[in-house]
């Protein structure tokens, strides 16, 4: 008889947080990744148009780690309505040696938005400009909030501006990130506004149709794109993309097939083997990354699976260090 340990959001969030070890664990995730020491299958994926609902389904093998994790992440996007979060989910961790169940993580997406937004400062760190201090972030969810929080532990940012479609929800989102940045934060009027008086900005939202484009775009903008994780899912311009001195993403063939390279490829702005260098091996070669403070620059963050596991592994050990958790028989 074996023993799963069952573990509550409650409990993992007592067992992580956003903070800069977070942050460094997602970074060696990516340096993994694209150095090909993962095996990571592209993402199981199924849409419910009639309940404006989808399912993903990622997960990803590190060698090292004594586990690996599975991810089943519902969106549905009309949830909010009824008083309920878009996102909910689990992640069940198996032991890597024997494929057995280890523990159950019912983190109802929690661990997914604490690693997105590591990724989201792993891409800033590594592309934006050393001294930007104003940012602007696109949406109004907890992704929005969180991105802001993270950027502000990588760059010393002072001014943030927030646009989202609904003025009362860019207020409170403006006002808790305030609080969590103890920046100066403002609600823009407009994209281009935003876009036009920020060093860096984060795209948060689910959005059909492109949200920034070319004409947008100055020197020394940073622009990281997390909302386009499916084909129909759009943020940027596919003219932002040719324009940029530099398109990076987390993961080159998932881009490709349903990120922001998806549409600019489609719509034969940009070729099909464009030349991309992926995050992690800007991380680890530096000089594929930004050449100039001039340069402007793209991040497309379409999700990983070896995110979901490196922070799955990582909760697991802190959680079972501090005795969380409730243990079943099976």
């Amino acid at each position: 008889m074996r023993e799963i340990l069952i573990l509550t959001e409650n409990e993992l969030r007592q067992a992580v947080s956003l903070d800069m070890p977070l942050i460094d664990l997602i970074a060696d995730a990516f340096k993994k990744l694209s150095a090909g020491k993962v095996s990571m299958p592209p993402i199981l994926r199924m849409d419910m148009e009639d309940k404006n609902g989808e399912v993903d389904v990622k997960t990803a093998y590190v060698p090292g780690l004594e586990g690996f994790a599975i991810k089943i992440s519902p969106g549905f996007f009309d949830n909010p309505k009824i008083g309920l979060p878009t996102t909910s989910g689990l992640m069940v961790v198996h032991d890597a040696t024997t494929g057995q169940v280890r523990a159950v993580l019912l983190d109802n997406g929690y661990l997914t938005d604490m690693r997105t937004a590591a990724a989201g400062a792993v891409a800033a760190r590594c592309l934006a400009p050393e001294g930007a201090t104003r940012a602007g972030v696109i949406g109004t969810g907890v992704q929005a909030r969180l991105q802001m929080q993270a950027l502000a532990m990588v760059r010393p940012i002072d001014t943030v501006h927030v646009w989202g479609r609904d003025a009362d929800k860019a207020k409170a989102c403006a006002q808790d990130i305030e609080r969590l940045t103890s920046a100066n934060v403002t609600v823009s009027s407009s994209i281009a506004g935003l876009v036009r008086d920020s060093d860096i900005v984060v795209t948060t939202t689910p959005s059909r149709k492109p949200l920034i484009d070319a004409s947008m775009l100055h020197p020394g903008l940073h622009i990281t794109a997390m909302g386009s994780d499916a084909e129909h899912k759009n943020e940027l311009a596919p003219d932002v993309i040719a324009e940029a001195d530099l398109f990076t993403c987390d993961r080159h063939s998932q881009s490709a097939r349903l990120g922001e390279l998806h549409h600019a490829v489609g719509a034969g702005i940009v070729p099909e083997d464009m030349p991309v260098a992926e995050l992690g091996a800007i991380l680890s070669t530096p000089k594929k990354g930004r050449k100039s403070a001039s340069d402007v620059t793209i991040c497309d963050l379409t999700g990983t699976g070896v995110q979901d596991t490196a922070i799955a592994i990582h909760t697991l050990s802190v959680a079972e260090e501090n005795g969380f958790g409730t243990k079943i028989s099976n």
